[in-house]
């Protein structure tokens, strides 16, 4: 298993933040999620760096559904990074820790009308619109509270980055935003000018996640610099702002290799250069949306090994006391992931084996076929890199109490997210 952030190997036992991890899981019990803040903290002050947040105005939003309990957002917001949110609750998750609304992006393809109107009455700095409903209902509200709302629109660029068909969004078969090459855009635009509410300062496009080559997003570029100019010439609208999106790769297995953070911010922006000095226009604000590049490899999970169970001649099949409630991204998409004992880090017999869940679902699996040393039944085992879309997408399927979160830093322990209980499981139902 790979090491991250501030892991460390010490007498054979893992460690991260400072924190023995196998202390860690008699202290909270498991499942438990152990955040690494330090990493986190790393890397925005990476991408505020090397993406020139301060020298060009340029603007890093930390993509909020890969995880965002209310400690993660204080950590944004101490890190001077916008925010982007794709629902009221996570809008709402904002407002509760004072986050400035000025520097939140709304973004989603169907936005409630409750939704849109708490954007509204909060500030939100820029709303992200994907269709002529969300068009229609913001001049609408927007014209009852005698204002004006600044705006992107979403468009579909045509990219297919080299990624899971769930999490392709740039092509044009696409729930999301304003397809460029069919004309829906341009159809929009000519009649841009109804909206006297709402003024078009941007534009915002998404091609995918977990992309590890850098061209997709140099060919976004192109794109994006291009229909800025065209915009001013034949809509005479200034795009002042262009979003560029998220969807940088991350390691999880040995098969993946990312670009580092570095890599991305200078080819971005080193293209947009060239690309604005081609078309004889001036760079506009640069926007660009890390979520998972940003907490992935700063989470994992620690699970109690319970039952073992060895089919001759096929598998053998470890039971931990979680599963896909905790992390569903293998069921969900196949995603792979490196797993260990916190106090077998170096030694012990290797054996191939397959890490089932607890629910009730042959399908739950987090990992097939992984080698994996001295391994027995009350062993504390982590898998690695669940920081992303771990809690956020975690369930109450089975019930099951979802889990606790620890976040660990210079040697101490703190809990962001309290274990659920049995009494808070039912605490809706009447």
């Amino acid at each position: 298993m790979k090491l991250h952030g501030t892991m460390m190997v010490q007498n054979d036992q893992l460690y991260i933040g400072g924190m023995s991890c196998l202390e860690l899981a008699q202290t909270y019990q498991t499942p438990l999620y152990v955040f690494d803040e330090q990493l986190a903290r790393k890397n925005c002050q990476e991408y505020m760096k090397h993406f020139k947040a301060k020298e060009n105005n340029n603007r890093v939003a930390y993509a909020g559904k890969a995880f965002l309990p209310l400690h993660m957002c204080r950590l944004i917001k101490d890190e001077g990074l916008y925010l982007d949110v794709v629902s009221g609750g996570e809008l709402y998750t904002a407002h509760k820790v004072n986050f400035p609304m000025e520097k939140v992006l709304f973004h989603g393809n169907n936005k409630t009308i409750e939704e849109i109107q708490m954007g509204l009455d909060l500030g939100v700095g820029r709303f992200v619109v994907d269709n002529y409903y969300e068009l229609d209902l913001l001049e609408q509200f927007c014209k009852e509270k005698q204002m004006k709302q600044a705006i992107y629109l979403r468009i579909t660029p045509g990219i297919e980055a080299h990624t899971h068909d769930y999490i392709k969004t740039g092509q044009i078969d696409s729930k999301f935003g304003f397809t460029l090459t069919n004309g829906d855009l341009s159809e929009c635009l000519s009649n841009f000018h109804q909206y006297q509410h709402l003024e078009l300062i941007g534009l915002h496009a998404h091609i995918g996640s977990q992309i590890f080559d850098v061209t997709p997003f140099l060919d976004e570029v192109d794109i994006m610099m291009r229909l800025v100019k065209e915009i001013q010439e034949c809509y005479d609208i200034q795009i002042k702002e262009v979003d560029l999106g998220g969807g940088m790769g991350v390691y999880y297995t040995k098969k993946d290799q990312p670009k580092t953070i570095q890599q991305f911010c200078e080819a971005i922006i080193e293209r947009a250069a060239a690309s604005c000095e081609a078309l004889g226009i001036e760079v506009p604000i640069l926007v660009i949306e890390p979520g998972r590049s940003i907490v992935a490899n700063a989470g994992s999970t620690l699970y109690t090994v319970g039952s073992m169970k060895d089919i001759k001649d096929v598998r053998t099949y470890v039971g931990v006391d979680g599963g896909m409630t905790d992390n569903i991204r293998p069921s969900l998409y196949q995603a792979g992931y490196e797993c260990s004992i916190v106090t077998k880090m170096r030694t012990g017999e290797p054996k191939q084996v397959t890490i089932a869940g607890k629910c009730c679902e042959s399908g739950d699996i987090l990992i097939t076929d992984v080698d994996i040393k001295g391994i027995e039944t009350g062993d504390i085992l982590i898998i690695a890199s669940t920081g992303a879309y771990g809690y956020s997408m975690s369930s109450n399927y089975n019930k099951i109490p979802k889990a606790a979160i620890v976040s660990v830093l210079n040697g101490e322990a703190q809990v962001i997210c309290k274990r659920q209980s049995l009494e808070e499981l039912l605490s809706l139902e009447v």
